[in-house]
């Protein structure tokens, strides 16, 4: 399967951002992130548009944005940590390019967010909401087309074993 997208998913801290920047760089595609291009044209942060409107309606913003964003090809896609909860975004992913899940282990999860008060899902204590919604989402990210563990990997490792999956 020759790629017309590259679609990363996965849970927060997994390394969607930054693979992504990095992949989009080296293949020359553009890169697009869903929840800035969601904070961008709603002008408005997505922990405030939690807090306004709550997650079901976050959530319906995010559908749409993502559809959006993958009618266009020739773009690496790193998309919210969530957006995987809707059947239809994974049917859209799926029918609009190649799709990788990326994991990594609780422990570096809990290191990389642990500075980032910006994620409205890790308010309280973060080891247990960490652990909480990785067993929520255990299955969630199984429709992937490939599913790379970033725990021990560079993000230069990582970028590799996308284009040798994607075949591009």
């Amino acid at each position: 399967m020759t790629a017309s997208n590259i679609i990363l998913v996965g849970f927060m801290g997994t390394g969607k951002s930054t693979v992504g920047k990095k992949l989009a760089e080296h293949l020359g595609w553009s890169f697009q992130d869903s929840d800035v291009a969601l904070e961008e044209a709603h002008q408005t942060s997505i922990s405030d548009l939690f807090r306004l409107h709550g997650e079901s309606y976050f959530r319906a913003l995010e559908s749409k944005a993502l559809e959006h964003i993958l009618a266009r090809k020739g773009q690496v896609v790193a998309t919210g940590g969530g957006a995987v909860l809707a059947e239809c975004n994974r049917a859209c992913m799926l029918e609009n390019g190649f799709v990788v899940a990326l994991k990594a282990s609780p422990e570096i999860i809990i290191q990389r967010v642990s500075s980032d008060t910006s994620r409205p899902l890790l308010q309280g204590n973060l080891d247990e909401r960490v652990h909480l919604l990785l067993e929520q989402r255990k299955s969630a990210y199984d429709f992937a087309h490939s599913v790379i563990d970033t725990t021990q990997l560079t993000t230069d490792q990582i970028t590799a074993l996308i284009i040798q999956r994607a075949e591009i």
